[in-house]
């Protein structure tokens, strides 16, 4: 790994809110932006660093192939029907917003079996950290869940050529296999603006030299929530109430 990648990956550790139950961190990022990778060496540093970290990824929770194509194969499909985002919630992401000892699956589906898994459920760690490479990351059905996001900023051209080599595919932003996921991100950029809303963008055109070129300026002690910042206090009763009376509730 390079000096450049592992400088990054400490900024994004350093981001990690300091709070007393498990964490959830997501890298979105459009496809072929380098996810996966991102994810995967982000939980090493984590757990070289002494973290209890889990990986998982939002293909693992894909809709079977049959509702995925039935209304044909577009960006607009690719965007509403991929992934089955209650699952996700109710075997995934929920369990570890529950906290320490909730039951959790990290997959659902097979994506290429096509199948339906049932797999074992595991407890979640006591201060663990779940990270989870998931495209459309931020839509409305999960963005309440993290505690970090971070968006790897990589411009269409060069996602074309990665997913290419990747899947097999014409380098040609024009074929089908690749115009339906550009249009799928402008879906999802158009909805949410997830480059704005993510904690931590890192231009990852280089994935050798990443650069991390903007962060959410939160407070220190302060953690960003889709409805705001939030700070978790612990007081005494007399505290309390004067802080009450301060904020207008008493």
């Amino acid at each position: 790994m390079t000096p450049e990648r592992l400088a990054v990956l400490a900024r994004v550790a350093d981001a990690l809110p300091d709070l007393d139950r498990p964490l959830l961190v997501a890298v979105d990022g459009g496809d072929g932006a380098g996810k996966t990778w991102f994810a995967d060496d982000l939980a090493r540093h984590l757990e070289e660093t002494g973290r209890v970290t889990v990986r998982a990824t939002v293909d693992d929770f894909h809709h079977p192939r049959t509702f995925r194509h039935e209304l044909g194969r577009t960006g607009e499909t690719v965007w509403a029907r991929s992934f089955d985002y209650r699952a996700l919630r109710r075997e995934l992401l929920d369990p570890w917003c529950q906290g320490p000892g909730s039951a959790y699956r990290r997959r659902h589906h097979d994506l290429a079996a096509d199948a339906l898994l049932d797999e074992p459920r595991l407890a979640v760690p006591d201060h663990g950290v779940l990270v989870v490479d998931a495209v459309f990351a931020q839509r409305e059905e999960l963005r309440d869940c993290w505690d970090l996001v971070v968006w790897l900023e990589v411009g269409d051209e060069a996602r074309v050529r990665r997913m290419a080599a990747r899947d097999g595919v014409a380098a040609d932003a024009g074929h089908d296999e690749q115009r339906r996921y550009l249009e799928a991100q402008r879906l999802y950029r158009d909805a949410v603006d997830p480059v704005r809303s993510a904690d931590l963008v890192v231009d990852n055109s280089d994935p050798d030299r990443p650069v991390l070129v903007g962060r959410a300026v939160v407070p220190p002690g302060w953690h960003r929530t889709p409805h705001g910042l939030r700070r978790v206090v612990t007081t005494d009763p007399e505290t309390a109430e004067r802080i009450n009376r301060l904020l207008g509730g008493g």
